[in-house]
């Protein structure tokens, strides 16, 4: 397993009205963090603090992104846009997503949330918008206090067990020049 990926996600909020017959939409959005990066088994096996991770620390984040996502402007009930760039892969269609979580300054119960991108197996750009308020473990956020950074996980399409670092795959696997 081998990606090398830019990542994007952009949060755009839209909200449109109907007056008199006319239809008026105001959009506002940001760019929470575009990054370019490679991501081996290695990378996977040997992760820290969490295994299958890549994080996205502040300092990689967009720093003009909000501090409270609901006021003024309400992003926690718009829409996530994610476009994944998957640059380079080995062949053989192993299917693979990330899972993107949002870590925020503050949040409670599990303190985190997730979406999934889709799962892909070749090369290609990859785009999916989901509604904020769809993420997994959402309400485990407190929106208002803003995010503090992004952890990806790359995995498999079998879901929550499916983490690269548990994959069978070994070094001795890989395309020359992949690992």
């Amino acid at each position: 397993m081998f990606a090398r990926l830019p990542r994007f996600l952009s949060l755009p909020l839209v909200a449109c009205t109907l007056a008199t017959g006319t239809v008026t939409c105001l959009a506002d959005q940001f760019v929470l963090f575009d990054t370019t990066f490679t991501f081996t088994k290695e990378d996977a096996d040997n992760a820290k603090p969490s295994k299958s991770h890549y994080y996205v620390k502040s300092d990689k984040l967009n720093p003009a992104r909000p501090k409270d996502w609901t006021a003024p402007v309400d992003y926690r009930n718009g829409t996530a846009h994610v476009r994944l760039e998957v640059l380079d892969k080995p062949a053989g269609g192993e299917a693979t997503t990330w899972s993107v979580c949002y870590i925020p300054y503050k949040g409670q119960n599990h303190g985190y949330g997730a979406f999934n991108t889709d799962v892909y197996k070749e090369k290609g750009v990859y785009e999916r918008d989901i509604p904020m308020t769809k993420f997994w473990q959402n309400n485990d956020i407190l929106w208002n206090e803003g995010i503090k950074e992004m952890h990806l996980v790359i995995k498999d399409n079998s879901g929550g067990s499916g983490h690269a670092h548990k994959r069978w795959i070994t070094r001795s696997s890989f395309p020359p020049g992949c690992a």
